[in-house]
């Protein structure tokens, strides 16, 4: 008689998501093409503690509040070798706007026809500041203002596209000053997932010209850089999305990858713009946790096979294995630690 065939195994991926995310990132696609593979997607509720809610290979989160980071330290401490993606103190880095630049201007990556940086900006913290010719001296008008802390949040999105000083004047500090770059209208979205590197375009703001910014006055508001693309006003050059021509892809993936390694992530996005002036020169002007992942064309599979390679990762030696895994979860307590000392 022969031996019934061993039941397959299959790993539980459990997700903490606010709910507007969890709707545009669980779609039934995802699911079916997870489960497929063997990988189920289990909701965790977070008012309910973590380690009640039944056994998970692998964690993938976006929520920011104080119940929850305690959840998930809790987990951790219970379940050091169950990898959690990812680490707290790694995300709140890019929870400011400087702070999150700022591992763009510390990269080394040999740079030969093309290069990369960041504009430049400045922090404010009061609104004295805004009125003080000597601390705005640095930037050229326009510059886009943007909240300093980059949460997530609907408040958090809300920019201005400021031409004169006096516009400044209705900003509520603590805001970041950015110069804006001419940039053609074009943005450069670069999603990462793991290793994988996948880089599309969308409209962004369109350029401003010399006149319009010298006689302007005030300022411009919108949600999101990618929102005023599509104005029809007099005021802004007209932009040509198709005829855009996309980065070289190994400079791009150049970056992912070390941008990746300097935050010690494994999903996040980028926004990249090409100087219009320079042509080969492009400028990283922002970084976003879990990004809107179902926009990326064949997002099902690429997060697919990135769940795969977590659970299914192969060393030769065991231990070496859950050494990696703590390493990963390292700072979802300690991180955590040190940022409240």
């Amino acid at each position: 008689m022969a031996s019934p065939e061993p039941t397959p195994t299959r790993y539980r991926v459990g997700y903490a998501l606010a709910p507007k995310k969890q709707q545009s990132f669980i779609q039934p696609s995802l699911v079916s093409l997870a489960a497929s593979r063997g990988i189920d997607l289990i909701a965790i509720d977070p008012s309910v503690s973590l380690c009640s809610q039944g056994p998970v290979d692998l964690i993938i989160h976006k929520l920011s509040t104080t119940e929850w980071k305690s959840q998930l330290e809790m987990f951790v401490l219970e379940n050091p070798y169950t990898p959690v993606i990812d680490r707290l103190d790694a995300i709140e880095r890019l929870h400011n706007r400087i702070s999150m630049l700022q591992a763009v201007s510390d990269l080394r990556i040999p740079q030969k026809d093309e290069t990369f940086g960041i504009p430049k900006q400045i922090v404010i913290y009061d609104s004295a500041s805004l009125s003080d010719p000597a601390v705005i001296e640095t930037l050229k008008f326009p510059v886009i203002a943007k909240p300093l802390i980059a949460d997530g949040s609907a408040k958090s999105h809300k920019m201005s596209l400021v031409f004169h000083r006096e516009g400044l004047l209705k900003l509520k500090p603590p805001i970041v000053l950015q110069e804006f770059v001419n940039h053609g209208g074009v943005i450069f979205k670069v999603y990462v997932v793991g290793d994988y590197v996948q880089c599309v375009k969308r409209k962004s703001l369109p350029d401003v010209s010399e006149d319009i910014s010298e006689h302007s006055e005030g300022s411009v508001s919108f949600s999101q850089v990618s929102n005023l693309g599509g104005s029809q006003d007099q005021d802004f050059e007209t932009t040509h999305l198709e005829e855009a021509e996309m980065p070289p892809m190994d400079f791009i993936t150049d970056i992912a990858r070390g941008l990746g390694k300097a935050l010690e992530l494994h999903l996040f996005n980028f926004d990249v713009i090409r100087d219009a002036k320079i042509g080969n020169h492009y400028l990283v002007i922002d970084i976003n946790y879990f990004p809107g992942y179902a926009k990326m064309p064949g997002y099902e599979e690429v997060l697919t096979n990135f769940f795969w390679n977590l659970l299914h990762e192969k060393k030769a030696d065991d231990a070496d294995k859950k050494k990696k895994i703590v390493s990963i979860n390292h700072g979802v307590v300690a991180g955590e630690k040190e940022n409240v000392g």
